[in-house]
């Protein structure tokens, strides 16, 4: 139903975005360092809570709506690349604060740090970003059944995301105490992933496709 291009493009899409330092990141990071590997794991299950309420969301006729207001869709797009360049500037900005090197949290009851690992995602730009501006770009209205199409995208980002963060999640003190070591992988890290979404951004700003609509 979505082609092998969609499927690896929303794919890699997902990777460089998860693999950029913001608010999920940061506090699944901050989590495991100061509170362990389980309260880190509790914490991302709220976080992928969050991304099945986004996947929900664009199944069930996001793009639709855009598709009525093309002027709506083009705002948010731009508004998204826009984001994304700050992100960018973000990443390879000097004095900008390391990701593994997270302030101090109080520890919190598992109920909290699911709930808050569902906010952090709920709240977070780079997200509904992801789902609003980035993942409509990989659907092919002529392939139909644009909901499913979403659906099946939504679902790979999840993967990826979850599969990542969780990697993170159990690497987070070991990755800490080698990037502590060495500084200049972190401004490699930085640099990467910059170039990464200042790219995104750039495709994104001069893209002029528009909304599809959702299809049965």
């Amino acid at each position: 139903m979505i082609t092998l291009g969609a499927f690896l493009g929303i794919a890699a899409v997902a990777l460089g975005l998860v693999l950029t330092p913001g608010p999920n990141m940061i506090y699944l990071v901050s989590r495991s360092i100061t509170q362990g590997r389980r309260a880190g794991l509790i914490s991302l299950g709220g976080v992928a809570t969050g991304f099945t309420v986004y996947a929900v969301a664009a199944t069930a006729g996001l793009t639709a709506v855009f598709t009525l207001v093309p002027a709506l869709y083009t705002a948010v797009k731009l508004a998204g690349a826009a984001y994304l360049l700050w992100l960018a500037w973000q990443a390879v900005r000097p004095g900008g604060t390391a990701v593994f090197a997270p302030r101090e949290l109080p520890a919190d009851p598992p109920r909290r740090l699911f709930a808050m690992g569902l906010l952090t995602n709920l709240l977070n730009p780079k997200i509904a970003v992801l789902y609003v501006s980035l993942l409509p770009q990989f659907v092919d209205p002529a392939r139909g059944h644009v909901a499913a199409q979403s659906l099946l995208l939504a679902l790979t980002q999840i993967a990826v995301a979850v599969t990542v963060n969780g990697l993170i999640v159990l690497g987070a003190g070991s990755i800490a105490r080698f990037l502590a070591r060495r500084p200049a992988w972190q401004r490699v890290q930085r640099y990467v992933m910059g170039s990464v979404l200042g790219a995104l951004a750039v495709h994104l700003g001069l893209d002029r496709s528009r909304a599809a609509a959702a299809t049965p």
